[in-house]
């Protein structure tokens, strides 16, 4: 098998970044205008992967890859740090964070793998935190229902969880009542925040990702709407809310849950 070589790459965004001889869209970004496209560029990666497309995910690969580069030249251009660093820091962390691959560790299952990860990246915060939470180092940008889960996993891992899901189940109805009582839109809000982050916590006591179930929920959703449209025809946004009603249920039979 054939290395891998990411330095042509690498050279043409040097050349991108020019200031004599570059392109004026590439010299004009920084590290802030450029991350909404990196964040793209990850769901377009796993967009792929959902669709079983294997073509657009070689693709889309390559198109989140420039990214890493993209930032990287940034970051030699302004002295900070170089692709190279960046290559030499994830192997260094791979290698430091497999001691059963690279060391004389021992994990016989995934479980300990994940264990022995989850115990390696909390000394590693230590070591380099001034934040010492147990929360510290989890992503206020990443998606708002994955952040919630590892904020309870992290939670969880001190000891601050419920021990089965009788308690997520009645948070969750505690939480409905608080929605129903709120008086003002400022407290709505607030108490679906809550709602929603306890469904994520019966989500993870189920061993379910919340972003996922949501995303399959969004896919059923949309397929019996459209299913009722097709069925109704032009005259969809005139019916009642009766008759839609009917055809919803109609598409539920057609497009039943796995559960069902």
């Amino acid at each position: 098998m054939v290395e891998a070589d990411v330095t042509p790459l690498a050279k043409i965004m040097r050349k991108l970044r020019d200031k004599d001889s570059g392109c004026p869209w590439d010299i004009e970004q920084d590290f802030a205008s450029i991350a909404p496209y990196t964040i793209e560029e990850a769901y377009e990666v796993a967009d792929a992967i959902e669709r079983g497309d294997m073509i657009d995910l070689r693709d889309e690969l390559g198109d989140l890859l420039l990214q890493v580069v993209f930032h990287s030249q940034m970051a030699a251009e302004a002295g900070s740090f170089t692709l190279q660093n960046v290559i030499d820091g994830i192997c260094n962390k791979m290698i430091r964070r497999h001691p059963h691959v690279f060391a004389n560790e021992d994990a016989d299952d995934a479980e300990t793998v994940v264990r022995n990860w989850e115990q390696i990246k909390a000394e590693e915060r230590a070591g380099k935190a001034e934040d010492q939470s147990a929360l510290s180092g989890v992503a206020s940008a990443l998606p708002a229902l994955l952040r919630a889960q590892k904020l309870q996993k992290r939670a969880a891992r001190s000891g601050f969880d419920w021990p089965d899901i009788d308690g997520p189940i009645s948070k969750i109805r505690e939480e409905i009542e608080e929605v129903k009582n709120a008086s003002t839109a400022q407290g709505r809000k607030e108490e679906v925040g809550d709602l929603l982050f306890a469904v994520v916590n019966l989500a993870r006591h189920l061993g379910i990702d919340a972003e996922q179930a949501l995303k399959a929920g969004n896919r059923k959703f949309e397929g019996r709407f459209r299913k009722m449209e097709k069925a109704a025809g032009p005259e969809f946004e005139e019916m009642d809310l009766e008759a839609k009603e009917q055809l919803w249920q109609a598409a539920k039979k057609d497009m039943p849950s796995i559960g069902q």
